[in-house]
């Protein structure tokens, strides 16, 4: 497995960001070891629930080490978030007050729970299809879900759809274009996502006017 290279942070934010910066250079070494499969999997299913760090970044790595790997690492990432978004629908449906709660408190989302509840009277599993796909906190998604009472099997296939677009994307992009592309998606994934969503919905729209 390639050797995975990480910048410094800057003078300037080091004092706020090395604990951050410690657990991201955590998850990335795995990439080195010949335990980054099972690592990834691990990953995607605790990021899904709790962990701040996305896997996209050991995604990133492992396909940069191993090209004609890309379809296995991203579908091992699909699979693993999706699991552990069920363990944080669970989570929302039986431990809310006990685990749920306070999760999302430690990513403050206490004050959004309310906007989140309207949202899914409005759009119902858009709200997590846009979740799953897009940089907005998966896990706090994935536990109002269990939480609101939203259909399992909807949950789990928007779910799916979401996570499964965003992780064939990053590795898709990555096996054609190849190592230049990394530091590109790695600052700009959280504006291409959301370029992507604008794109998905357009789409939808003009089928919609069309028809």
């Amino acid at each position: 497995m390639t050797s995975v290279e990480t910048a410094p942070a800057s003078p300037k934010t080091s004092w706020w960001r090395h604990p951050h910066r410690r657990l991201y250079d955590w998850v990335l070494h795995w990439a080195d070891t010949p335990h980054g499969a099972v690592a990834l999997f691990l990953l995607a299913f605790a990021e899904s629930s709790f962990f701040p760090i996305p896997p996209d970044v050991l995604l990133i790595a492992l396909v940069l080490g191993a090209p004609g790997r890309w379809w296995r690492f991203a579908a091992l990432c699909t699979a693993g978030s999706v699991i552990g978004g069920m363990a944080g629908f669970a989570i929302g449906a039986g431990l809310m007050e006990t685990v749920g709660w306070p999760i999302i408190r430690f990513y403050k989302g206490e004050d959004k729970f309310e906007d989140i509840r309207k949202l899914y009277a409005q759009y119902d599993y858009w709200v997590v299809l846009t979740a799953a796909f897009t940089p907005i906190p998966y896990k706090v998604f994935t536990i109002a879900s269990g939480a609101l009472g939203m259909n399992f099997v909807g949950f789990v296939g928007v779910s799916i759809v979401g996570r499964g677009a965003r992780f064939v994307l990053v590795a898709v992009l990555l096996r054609l274009f190849g190592r230049p592309l990394r530091a590109f998606i790695e600052r700009y994934f959280d504006l291409l996502s959301l370029l992507f969503l604008v794109l998905l919905v357009g789409g939808f729209l003009v089928v919609k006017w069309v028809s």
